[in-house]
Parts: structure tokens; sequence; C-alpha cells
């Protein structure tokens, strides 16, 4: 604790990283302050019954990115989706068009190409969607105090021009403050509600919600989200480190290479990618059952099967996560091209020859990998919905549920009932941002010869 808090005063005594941290938390503050400015005419309360309606739908995930500003509709209600759905698109769109792959090869030139058709498509979706909110909010009755086109008009410039603002603040963050802009930007708007997650807590250990074993509930699932957090800052700090060696070479009167290094692989190297393409995906049931206001049955069958807890339900959402993380690692990592630029500069792997052997054994390794990363996001994401809803395993048919119904105790079929603030999804995203802005701080405090937050090590990838 005592190199807790002598790191944070070195952080203020460092006049440059001082000035980054205060600039950082004046942008986050902005952002914060624009969370409370509501889009003009609507009618707040009935939007709040809708979203009370839709829970499970897609427009939950659009409300944790925009930090419940969706929900209240504000001037942010966008949030910072439309940049990082532009961000995805452009990472894909470079493995089909040659013009965008040579610029991510041109260095720093070619980046800021990028960033700049990154802003554009997020302009270009933000009008899509503050669009189609604007026909949406029109189509329900008593939503909208002056229907028309003056009110769509109107919306679609708000949003827009809010998300735009929401995208500045966060590449200002990133280049003069510290830490990821953007993903502070989601952090923040996840934990400012934690004093309200905790208000809840004391509500229910005050008025014994669980009964006579309410507290002793509590501490448990204290100690199990503690234990669960633990869980990730160790796996998200976990690599395996494959070793490369350099074969020494003449260059002019200069002898270089013949050092040792390694080539660090993440376990989870997606990160929150997977699980958040994953809750995409089977909320649209949920949502199109909301949009058709339940007049199919057929739909409104397929969103209960596709409901938290039910068998289907965790079999799709563990395959997809597993899917999205191979297929994400596929675009973001290409061991071909990892091998020829090793043999390129003299190196290779011990034991393994170079080129088309390298590229075999790396993706080998990869694979592996993956696999563990997706099932340990599934099994995160997985354990507040079970602790909520349970496992319904009594709804299998042809007499398997009647034994499962039998034979398991309630509260593994039903759920304990609980309400957690994080989810799954929530709480990977505040953990990764939490560790990814210490790391910056720390290097940032070792680079000036201060002591960091932790001991020497501490913070870096394990094996």
């Amino acid at each position: 604790m005592n190199r807790f808090i002598e790191a944070v005063k070195n952080m203020f005594r460092i006049e440059d990283l001082r000035n980054r941290v205060l600039f950082t938390l004046a942008l986050l503050a902005v952002y914060r302050i624009g969370a409370h400015i509501p889009t003009p005419g609507i009618n707040v309360t009935e939007l709040e019954r809708i979203f009370s309606q839709s829970a499970g739908s897609v427009l939950g995930i659009f409300d944790l990115f925009s930090g419940g500003n969706f929900r209240r509709l504000t001037i942010f209600a966008l949030g910072i989706m439309p940049y990082i759905t532009s961000s995805i698109i452009l990472q894909l769109m470079t493995v089909v068009f040659p013009y965008l792959e040579r610029l991510q090869k041109e260095g720093e030139l070619g980046r800021r190409k990028i960033t700049q058709y990154t802003r554009y498509l997020t302009i270009l979706l933000s009008i899509i969607q503050s669009l189609t909110i604007a026909g949406t909010l029109q189509s329900q009755p008593n939503l909208v105090y002056h229907p028309g086109p003056g009110f769509i008009l109107m919306t679609i410039l708000t949003l827009t021009t809010g998300s735009a603002f929401i995208m500045w603040l966060g590449e200002q963050i990133s280049e003069r403050g510290i830490g990821n802009g953007m993903s502070l930007i989601i952090f923040v708007g996840i934990v400012v509600g934690l004093p309200r997650g905790i208000l809840d807590l004391y509500e229910k250990a005050r008025t014994q919600a669980f009964g006579p074993l309410t507290l002793l509930g509590l501490i448990f699932l204290i100690l199990l989200m503690i234990a669960v957090i633990a869980f990730i800052v160790f796996v998200e700090g976990g690599q395996r480190r494959i070793p490369v060696q350099y074969a020494k070479r003449v260059v002019g009167r200069r002898v270089m290479g013949g050092q040792s290094s390694y080539l660090p692989l993440r376990v989870n190297s997606g990160g929150v990618i997977p699980p958040i393409f994953a809750s995409s995906l089977l909320a649209f049931p949920a949502t199109i059952a909301l949009a058709l206001n339940h007049k199919y049955a057929f739909v409104d069958s397929i969103k209960a099967y596709l409901s938290w807890g039910e068998p289907l339900y965790t079999v799709v959402y563990i395959t997809l996560i597993l899917l999205f993380a191979f297929f994400y690692i596929g675009i973001v990592f290409n061991p071909t091209e990892l091998a020829d630029n090793m043999r390129k500069n003299g190196g290779f792997i011990p034991g393994i020859r170079p080129g088309r052997t390298t590229s075999e054994h790396v993706s080998k390794i990869l694979k592996r990998l993956t696999f563990i990363g997706g099932v340990y996001l599934a099994a995160v994401c997985l354990l507040p919905e079970w602790m909520i809803a349970g496992i319904h395993l009594d709804h299998i048919g042809w007499g398997i549920g009647s034994w499962f119904d039998r034979h398991f105790p309630t509260w593994f079929l039903k759920g304990l009932g609980v309400n957690f603030y994080f989810g799954g999804t929530s709480l990977l995203i505040v953990v990764g941002v939490a560790m990814d802005t210490v790391q910056q701080l720390e290097a940032q405090l070792v680079m000036r010869n201060y002591e960091g937050f932790a001991r020497k090590g501490r913070l870096r990838g394990r094996r």
C-alpha cells in the first residue's frame, strides 16, 4: 500500500505526467457533463418504460457502450459504438482491399490515412443510426412530443454531433493524455454506476432480501467477484513466450544480431471483441420481437429459447465466442507474414526451420492459446448470468429435463436471483482498461527513474 501511495505522489511530482493525468480527467469530466444533456423533444419516462421491456435485446449492448446514455437518449446516446464499428469494419476490409493493406504497412502516414477513413465512416454510421433511432422513436406512441421532419433532422444533427465529439475526446486523450481514450470513455461510462450497485447491495443487506442468510450470501458474492477479478487479471497478463534467436550478420564494419529474444503471444489476444459480437447476435431475436411488438409466436419462441440460462443459449453463446475468437485472431495476426519477416531479419526459433515450418509452429501454438482464451471468455461472461438466472437444464425435452429437476437443487436450475452490477462483458472491459492504464502509468514512472505501482516485473506478462 505504501508503494502505491508513493507512486501516486511521484505521478503528481512529474510535471509532464501530472499534466497528462489532469488533462485526461478534465476531458472525462466533460464527457460526463454531456451525459446529462437530453436530446430535445422526447418523453423520457415513456422511453425508460420501453427499455425496461427490451431487456436482453441489442439495445442493452448499445446502452452498455454508451454508459447509460442510450437509455436516457442524451446527446451522447450513440456513444463510442459507431467508432468501434468503423474500426472493426476497416480492419476486416484490409484483408479484402489491397489498397488498405498497403496503407497499413506504410507506417505513420498510412496509419493517419486509415484513421481519417475511420472518422468519415464513423460520421456516416452515426447519421444512419440517428435516422433509424428517430424513425423508431416516432413510430412509438406518446414518445415524441412533436413528430415530423423537424424532429428527425434535429435528432440526426444532435446525435451525430455528439458521436463526433466523443470521437474527438477519445483521440485527444490518446494523444495528449494517458491511456487509450476510447477505452477510457467506455470504462467511465460503466464505472460511474458503481456507487448505485454498492447502494443496491446495502439495501439488500438492510432489508434481508435473501432471508436469514442474506449477509452471508452477500459476503460470498463479494468474495466471488474479487476472485473473478483476480482470475481476469491473471489470464489477461498471461503470455506464451516463443524464444527467437537472431543470427550474427556483418553490415559494413558492424556485427549485428546474435542476441536472443522472444515472441509474446497473449492468451486472450481477441480481448473483449468475441463476447461483444456473440452478445450482439444473440440479442437480435429479442430486438426483432420488440420491433414486431410480439405479433408472431414463432419469433417469441426463438427469443424464449435464446434467453439467459436456457441450454440452447449457453451452447450457442460458447460456440459464437470461440468462432469470433478464432476469426478475430485470424484477421489481426498473420503467422506466414511473421515467419517471412523473421527470416529476412535473420531470426529463427531454436529447433524449428525458418519459413513455412516456423509459420505452422506459430499457428499451432496460436490456435491452442485462442481456444483457451475463448473458453476463459465464455466462463467469465456466463458466470454472472448463471448466478442471476441459473442453468435451465430442466427445460430440456425428451424426459432429460425432468431428471435434472429431480436431482439438482433449485438454486442451480433457477439461479440466485441476485443482480450483478458488472456483467461478464463489462467486467472484462473494466479490468482490461484499468490494467492497460496502470501499465502506461507504470512505464512513464519507470522511464523517469521513479518506482512504479508494483514490484519490478509484476505488471508484465507472465509465461
